[in-house]
């Protein structure tokens, strides 16, 4: 099925490259330690994301990882984005995305300056994140467990594909645009749905071509996530990065349109090798300053 979409400017989907979106949090409860900025840091790491070729910037101010006891005051999660949402677009050209799923943070974010809305709970939050996503250039809904409303589940890539049609029929009816959408199908957050959460896990990335078939683009967040620790001898978050890198290119071969990920550069990588591995015609503008360096270096050396 033909699926694209327009994340505030940024196109995605068909006839398109993976797209990279990068990671800053500033939530100190978040599992992966290594993604948390401070106000200090904040603006050199947006920077950074940037300049190593990421096409977007996802901010969040409260941990979402469902293992962890990580819930904050919705004033206290809007205070959070808020600053960190200004200094991110005082540094930055390219598109920010808000990751909330409460309407006084999102408000907050766009405020602040951010253009899309990142909605773990697939817009299931009411009116109000109906107006904020109508409001925003772009809207990413994710497959929530809260949706399975206690039912079981044999097949975690169609069940994670129910879910997420259901999702963009919630969006329809919000009066969102289907052309700004994007689905994520969840990966982590799915814990006690009558399999082990890891193997829903692998489930899900190994029917995630099943799951492309639906009208939208599909992001996947694998970044540093907990079923690598699964496969990888219990590594934690900080030692977990070549498994993130082998789960991005299982995901982009399946189907994946746009990564989220805490690891700019090795990941963009890994995706352009994916999709040169995919289609024959593909951009390899991020490797000619490399190439070039290297020639320079063989110059002076003869």
């Amino acid at each position: 099925m033909t699926s694209t979409a327009n994340l505030a400017g940024i196109k995605i989907g068909d006839n398109q490259p993976v797209r990279i979106m990068g990671v800053i949090n500033v939530s100190p409860e978040s599992f992966y330690k290594g993604s948390v900025e401070n106000r200090k840091s904040i603006q050199k790491a947006a920077r950074q994301i940037e300049e190593e070729g990421a096409d977007a910037i996802d901010i969040g101010a409260m941990s979402t990882a469902p293992y962890l006891d990580t819930k904050v005051t919705e004033r206290e999660e809007a205070e959070r984005i808020s600053w960190a949402i200004k200094a991110v677009r005082s540094a930055v050209k390219i598109p920010i995305s808000v990751d909330t799923s409460r309407p006084l943070p999102a408000t907050e974010g766009f405020k602040a300056g951010a253009d899309i809305l990142n909605d773990i709970t697939g817009l299931s939050g009411g009116p109000s994140m109906h107006a904020a996503a109508r409001h925003a250039k772009g809207l990413i809904m994710m497959a929530h467990p809260a949706s399975l409303n206690g039912s079981a589940s044999t097949n975690p890539a169609l069940t994670v594909k129910r879910i997420l049609s259901e999702n963009l029929a919630r969006a329809e009816e919000a009066g969102v645009e289907a052309d700004r959408i994007v689905i994520d199908p969840g990966i982590g957050f799915f814990r006690n749905e009558h399999l082990e959460w890891f193997k829903w896990d692998l489930a899900v990335l190994r029917g995630l071509a099943e799951i492309a078939e639906l009208p939208a683009p599909v992001l996947i967040g694998v970044s540093r996530k907990s079923f690598i620790s699964q496969i990888l001898e219990g590594r934690t978050p900080e030692h977990r990065l070549y498994g993130s890198l082998g789960a991005t290119v299982a995901a982009v071969m399946n189907g994946a349109a746009m990564v989220r990920t805490h690891d700019v550069t090795a990941t963009k990588e890994a995706v352009l090798v994916a999709q040169a591995i995919l289609v024959e015609r593909v951009s390899f503008r991020t490797a000619a300053p490399v190439e070039r360096a290297a020639r320079g270096r063989k110059a002076k050396v003869s």
